[in-house]
């Protein structure tokens, strides 16, 4: 199968000035709505006979290998994009680097990048390694004197001075990737992409790349790349985005978002809660009100129904049957009543659902209180997340605390 770029890219790619002092921006890289197309031919003519014979049949099939993809790096930012093979991030840090324009959608970068996104990327096979710094330099935006003064430190941190005037075509993948990075790191960027060519160096090489990105993150540097090393994505990055199919399905903290990816790679049971925003069953919101469906109402007197109802959001891969724990909570987080679905759970599609919680008569409290959601798989037990809403009901009674058993029913609306 081969693939190929579709002619008329319909997207664009700016470098935005960095602007002058008092004038730059902290938003180094902007992505907005980027996809990008690639045609996909499944019995492509290897001869012209066959061409001419298939003249007019079908035409290639569109692969979208990253599909509205929104996107905002600050300054000084270390992200990891990750994924499972295919999931679009070697795409993705192509497109942002300027490499591949998108199909549609914009990307605008402020400042000098440097990228390192392929083995041997930039090289001339038949050149030798000096000529081949000062060619990859060249285009990385450096000048001849800029190179000649750094050439000597590029080639040391290579640790190359014993094959820099072979032709780079005798070097091996290890040292392919010392040279590139070296150059790449040497040219003072803004903002630095890699991809996870520097899986194949050795691990004192290792060692030094990752210094040198720890010196770069202390430098305020803006840094991006591709790994699949999750625990190198905790170790290192301030945040992480995760891709699957082209589409992002999660931007924030690397600790959840490795969990988030981990678990549907299969390396981590699900065991385990995921923040509520990137779970497979979102709580999304909590009312209150006297009757379902019935106008919002936060305050309540002791003896009047309560209907706590709560707004979810099931996603791909949710469970079958959904279960419910709600609590109520006081004051210092103290768990006053608590609530759940009947046995099984319910069984919801895809989708927005309601739960009510509906208690028939309110118990003599005193005091404001808030709901903490946590959802599981009902046929399994394992938990899906948590949510503790900040949303508050009171009640005018006399009694300010305590645990308390009180009657309801839930029922799932509709």
């Amino acid at each position: 199968m081969g693939v190929g770029e579709p002619g008329g890219a319909g997207g664009a790619v700016g470098a935005g000035a960095g602007g002058g002092p008092g004038g730059e921006s902290t938003v180094v890289i902007q992505a907005s709505t980027v996809s990008k197309r690639f045609v996909s031919y499944r019995n492509r003519a290897t001869s012209l006979k066959e061409r001419f014979v298939r003249r007019g049949g079908p035409a290639g099939e569109d692969f979208w290998a990253l599909r509205d993809i929104e996107v905002t790096i600050g300054r000084g930012q270390t992200v990891g994009l990750a994924g499972a093979n295919g999931s679009g991030k070697s795409t993705l840090l192509k497109v942002l680097a300027g490499i591949l324009r998108p199909s549609s959608g914009s990307v605008t970068v402020h400042g000098r990048i440097a990228s390192l996104l392929e083995l041997g990327a930039g090289f001339n096979g038949e050149l030798s390694g000096r000529d081949n710094v000062y060619l990859n330099a060249s285009l990385l935006g450096l000048s001849r004197r800029e190179i000649d003064r750094l050439f000597d430190s590029i080639v040391d941190f290579a640790e190359l001075r014993h094959k820099i005037d072979d032709d780079v075509k005798h070097y091996s993948s290890g040292q392919y990737v010392r040279l590139g990075f070296a150059v790449a790191v040497h040219v003072d960027p803004d903002v630095l992409l890699v991809d996870e060519v520097l899986a194949v160096g050795d691990e004192a090489f290792q060692r030094k790349c990752l210094a040198k990105i720890a010196e770069f993150r202390a430098q305020g540097r803006t840094i991006l790349f591709v790994t699949h090393s999750l625990d190198l994505i905790e170790q290192m990055c301030d945040r992480v985005l995760v891709l699957e199919s082209g589409e992002m399905i999660f931007d924030g903290p690397p600790a959840v978002g490795t969990k988030l990816l981990r678990q549907k790679l299969g390396s981590l049971p699900s065991d385990g809660p995921v923040d509520w925003q990137y779970a497979t069953v979102r709580p999304r919101s909590v009312g209150f009100s006297r009757h379902p469906d019935g106008p919002t109402t936060v305050q309540f007197d002791p003896g009047e129904q309560l209907v706590v109802s709560v707004e979810l959001d099931l996603g791909e891969g949710a469970p079958e049957a959904v279960y419910l724990h709600a609590y109520i909570v006081g004051q210092d987080e103290i768990p006053i009543w608590m609530m759940e679905t009947p046995p099984g759970g319910f069984r919801l599609g895809p989708g927005r659902h309601v739960v009510d919680f509906a208690v028939p008569h309110l118990p003599e409290l005193l005091g404001a209180f808030a709901v903490k959601v946590h959802v599981s798989d009902a046929a399994t037990g394992v938990p899906v997340t948590t949510r503790r809403f900040d949303e508050l009901f009171g009640v005018s009674g006399t009694h300010a605390g305590g645990l308390l058993k009180v009657d309801y029913e839930a029922r799932l609306r509709g």
